[in-house]
């Protein structure tokens, strides 16, 4: 719960950064955990000038050929950071970011590039190869994937054991298609997460960026099990734009684990014919190994529910921030019950408005667990499943705290697969644990595109400190 103290532990974590000290604005909210904030004003906002001159930032401007910063992996334990940018991986120092840093400049291949800039891409900002994965693999190895100028790689970087170790260097003999790890263009939105050396990923599949699919991949080499949305149910992903990708246990037996990913998208659920956006949260079984004759090689578990994050209105005319941008997990006591905060903004171009919102696993374990939605056809409305819900129930992980006899998903009923098939979407949505944002900004000239929290002890009490960018 929000009243529990997190403990931080020393992790690997990935996230997408615009530019490596180079948010416009920082503003820092301090939320009492009991609730929303009286005052929804931020304690703090920096701008980048601030930031600079308050000594709290550090710049790293890596090199003129180099910029352009995608994604980070910190590494606490050892004391590294490690960045991807434009053709280049730079490894930093925590304790001096601008001391003996350590760079792998990789660029696409120049027959790449030719073909990239005949499709009418930009030479510099699309026919590049921009590092969009950094995952950690093993104690000894990273994961990497980059856009490759419209066509992605990737392969392993070789790190030290110990951070005195000075090892920093890219496999180049055995690089691997990027295709469903990692976009091709660089400027998709796109998530991943390593979880028991499979890599799990949310991006397009195809050069064009219309097929987009949860994918996973890799895995131990006697344990290749590649699984991937379907592409042919339209029920399951419409023009999906992926934000935050996490392991989350959901029991205490490790066959319930599950992937829980974030997500924007398409959407028609109103029953009329305007498309929408809306956010979404999704999940997947981590022992998902498809079906037996139907779904080979699909997920077996995709669900997906709606995420809301609203003001209430009077008579139900509520202000809808339907556009997830970015997702944090902030850790408690119980590592099946992280807070889940969320960025979202509007979609309208009249009405501007970004907005945080919380919400709570119980809460949304609790609409996984209720009814599904059903629709006869593209014409109709969602509505809820009336009917009766085939054994064992759909997106229910093989596992013997339910049913010993079905050891995988190739032992699902047909039944069961054909249900999932058509009824990916839960009825009812999630909301907020507060019932509206904790924090809005309406009408200015900026939006909100990243949050991460952290929890502090005061002593007037526990706070939840908010930083948000733009």
């Amino acid at each position: 719960s929000a009243k529990e103290d997190t403990e931080e532990e020393s992790r690997m974590r990935a996230s997408q950064v615009p530019h490596a000290c180079s948010l416009l604005s920082l503003a820092m909210l301090f939320l009492p955990v009991t609730g929303m904030s009286k005052q929804n004003v931020p304690r703090l906002k920096l701008s980048y000038k601030d930031l600079l001159l308050s000594n709290s930032c550090i710049p790293f401007l890596g090199s003129t050929e180099g910029l352009d910063f995608r994604t980070l992996l910190l590494d606490e334990e050892r004391g590294r950071l490690l960045i991807g940018a434009k053709d280049h991986i730079f490894l930093l120092n925590l304790v001096d970011l601008n001391k003996n840093v350590k760079k792998i400049y990789w660029p696409a291949a120049k027959e790449k590039v030719e073909l990239c800039k005949l499709a009418g891409k930009d030479a510099h900002t699309e026919c590049a190869n921009f590092i969009r994965v950094l995952q950690p693999y093993n104690r000894t190895h990273v994961y990497v994937c980059g856009t490759g100028a419209f066509h992605p790689l990737c392969g392993y970087i070789e790190l030290g054991t110990h951070k005195e170790e000075t090892v920093f260097r890219l496999d180049t003999q055995n690089l691997e298609s990027g295709r469903l790890k990692c976009p091709f263009d660089p400027q998709q939105p796109f998530a991943s997460v390593m979880a028991d050396e499979y890599l799990y990923a949310g991006t397009a599949s195809d050069f064009l960026g219309k097929d987009t699919a949860l994918t996973r991949s890799l895995g131990p080499s006697h344990d290749h099990h590649y699984i991937r949305t379907d592409i042919s149910e339209h029920y399951w992903l419409t023009g999906a734009k992926f934000v935050g990708t996490f392991p989350i246990p959901d029991t205490y037996n490790p066959d319930d684990d599950k992937i829980y990913f974030f997500f924007r998208e398409i959407s028609q659920d109103s029953g009329t014919s305007d498309k929408t956006i809306l956010s979404r949260v999704g999940r997947v079984c981590k022992n998902d190994m498809g079906g037996q004759r139907s779904l080979i090689n699909k997920w077996t578990t995709f669900l997906k529910a709606r995420l809301v994050c609203s003001i209430p209105g009077p008579e139900g005319a509520d202000t809808h921030f339907d556009e997830l941008q970015d997702i944090f997990l902030l850790s408690t006591r119980d590592e099946r019950n992280p807070l889940v905060y969320g960025v979202f903004t509007t979609t309208s171009s009249v009405f501007k408005g970004s907005a945080v919102c919380v919400y709570s696993m119980a809460d949304i374990r609790a609409v996984f667990n209720g009814p599904y939605a059903h629709k006869e056809s593209v014409d109709h409305r969602w509505v809820q499943y009336e009917g009766r819900i085939p054994y064992p129930r759909p997106g229910t992980c093989p596992s013997k705290t339910y049913d010993p006899l079905i050891k995988s998903t190739r032992d699902f009923p047909d039944e069961v697969i054909s249900f999932i098939k058509r009824h990916p979407l839960m009825y009812k949505s999630v909301y907020p644990v507060t019932g509206g944002p904790v924090f809005t900004r309406i009408n200015v000239d900026y939006r909100l595109t990243q949050i991460v929290v952290d929890h502090v002890m005061a002593e007037d009490g526990q706070y939840d400190v908010i930083f948000l960018g733009t």
